[in-house]
C-alpha cells in the first residue's frame, strides 16, 4: 500500500554517536527501512560520524561536512554522544559540543517528548499501575536558550574559585515555545500546563507572564502555571491528568528524564527536536550512551524506535505510518519482549526483530483491507 506519492528519496543522514548509539540506531534503521519499504516510499541513508566517533575519525565532534549534510537533509537521526574517554576536553571540543552545534545551527529550538505508560509495562516502572494507568502527555521543551546557552564560566583558583551559568531568555524565544504547545494542546485535550520558577527567578516571571499573555489569545486551550519543584512531584502523583506540559530548557530537560519513571524505563522515551521555521528535525532517544552496557546487545532500542515514529509524524507528515510502528512496539511488548532494563532478557536484537515482525504482520492485514 502506497501512502502518497513521492517523487524524490527521502533524505536522512543517520549519526550514531557514541556508546549504545550505534546499536539503539541500527535498531531505529531496520524500522525506517522496513516502514518505507512497506509503503513504497524511496529512502536515501547517509551515515556519518558525530560527537566522540567523529573527534577519532576527523578530530572534531561536528565536522562541518556532517553539518552541510544534514541542512541538506530531511530529517537527522541521532543516537547519543560521548564517553568516558573524552571527559577530559572541554568546550567545543567535547563530544557534547555536537548536539549543542546541531541544535544551534539547525535552529532546533522546540523539542518535543512524549510520555506515555505502556499498558504490557504496568509492573515495570517504580509507581504503582493505578498511578500511571492511562498516561499519555508530551513535555514540550525550549531547546536553544535558558542556562544551557548563556554566559558561563569559571573564574579565580582554591577557595575562591567560583562558577556560573546564566539563565537568559527573550520574549520572543518564550513566546515561540508557549506558542507551539498551545497549538499542540489545540490538537490534543486542550489543556495546557507551564512550568516555571517565577517565585524565585526573574527569566521564570517573564516566562509567566508571556504565558499568560498567550493564553488570551488561546481561549479555548486551558492554562495552569505550576512551579518546577511541586510539579515534579505532581507528575509523578497524577501524571495521567496531563496532557501537554511546556518549560524551560533546564526544567524541560530534567522533567522528561524524570518522567521515564512513568515509562518503566529511560530506554522507552523517544524525542524529535523542531524548527518552527521549517528545514530538517533531529530525532533521538534521550538516554546517553550507557558505557557500562556498550557493546553488549543488551541497550533498549525502543526509544530509538519511537523516534522514528516521530520522525514520519513531523518531518514526513505521514501520522498513519507513526502509528503502525507505535502499534508494532505495544504487539512487541504485549508479546513479552523486554531487554534487561524492563526486566527481561530480550538482546537489543530480539528487541528490534519483534517489533518487526509485528510491524509486518500490521502492514500484512493493512494490505488484504
Amino acid at each position: 500500500m502506497s501512502i502518497q506519492s513521492q517523487s524524490h528519496p527521502i533524505r536522512v543522514v543517520v549519526l550514531p554517536g557514541d556508546g549504545i548509539g550505534p546499536e539503539v540506531i541500527a535498531s531505529a534503521v531496520s524500522v525506517l527501512e522496513s516502514a518505507a519499504a512497506a509503503h513504497q516510499l524511496p529512502l536515501e541513508l547517509t551515515e556519518r560520524p558525530i560527537a566522540g566517533a567523529a573527534i577519532e575519525a576527523e578530530g572534531r565532534p561536528l565536522p562541518e561536512a556532517t553539518l552541510q549534510l544534514c541542512r541538506e537533509a530531511d530529517a537527522v537521526l541521532f543516537g547519543a554522544a560521548g564517553a568516558p574517554r573524552w571527559d577530559h576536553l572541554r568546550g567545543d571540543a567535547r563530544p557534547g559540543a555536537a548536539i549543542h552545534g546541531l541544535r544551534q545551527r539547525l535552529g532546533l529550538s522546540i523539542n518535543l517528548r512524549p510520555v506515555r505508560a505502556f499498558p504490557a509495562l504496568s509492573g515495570c516502572g517504580p509507581l504503582r499501575p493505578e498511578v500511571t494507568r492511562g498516561t499519555d502527555f508530551i513535555v514540550v521543551r525550549e531547546l536553544s536558550a535558558g542556562a544551557y546557552y548563556g554566559a558561563h564560566g569559571r573564574s579565580g583558583e582554591g577557595d575562591s574559585e567560583r562558577a556560573h551559568d546564566t539563565i537568559t531568555y527573550s520574549r520572543q524565544q518564550i513566546a515561540r515555545v508557549v506558542g507551539f504547545a498551545f497549538e499542540l494542546a489545540r490538537g490534543r485535550s486542550r489543556h495546557l500546563t507551564s512550568v516555571d520558577k517565577a517565585n524565585a527567578l526573574v527569566s521564570g516571571r517573564l516566562w509567566r507572564d508571556v504565558t499568560s499573555e498567550l493564553a488570551a489569545d488561546n481561549p479555548d486551550v486551558a492554562l495552569d502555571h505550576q512551579l518546577i519543584d511541586s510539579f515534579a512531584l505532581r507528575m509523578l502523583q497524577q501524571p495521567s491528568a496531563l496532557d501537554v506540559v511546556v518549560a524551560e530548557n533546564l526544567f524541560g530537560d530534567i522533567l522528561s528524564d524524570e518522567a521515564a519513571a512513568i515509562s518503566g524505563s529511560l530506554g522507552l522515551m523517544a524525542s524529535a527536536s523542531l524548527n518552527p521555521d521549517g528545514g530538517p528535525a533531529l530525532y533521538e532517544p534521550i538516554h546517553g550512551t550507557a558505557p557500562d552496557i556498550a557493546g553488549r546487545g543488551i541497550a533498549n532500542p525502543v526509544g530509538s524506535i519511537l523516534s522514528v515514529a516521530l520522525l514520519f509524524e513531523h518531518s514526513l507528515r505521514l501520522p498513519e505510518v507513526a502509528a503502525e510502528i507505535r502499534a508494532a512496539v505495544d504487539a512487541a511488548l504485549d508479546a513479552g519482549a523486554r531487554t534487561p532494563d524492563l526486566g527481561g532478557t530480550s538482546s537489543t536484537g530480539e528487541m528490534t526483530a519483534a517489533v518487526l515482525d509485528a510491524l509486518s504482520a500490521r502492514e500484512s492485514l493493512e494490505a488484504r483491507k
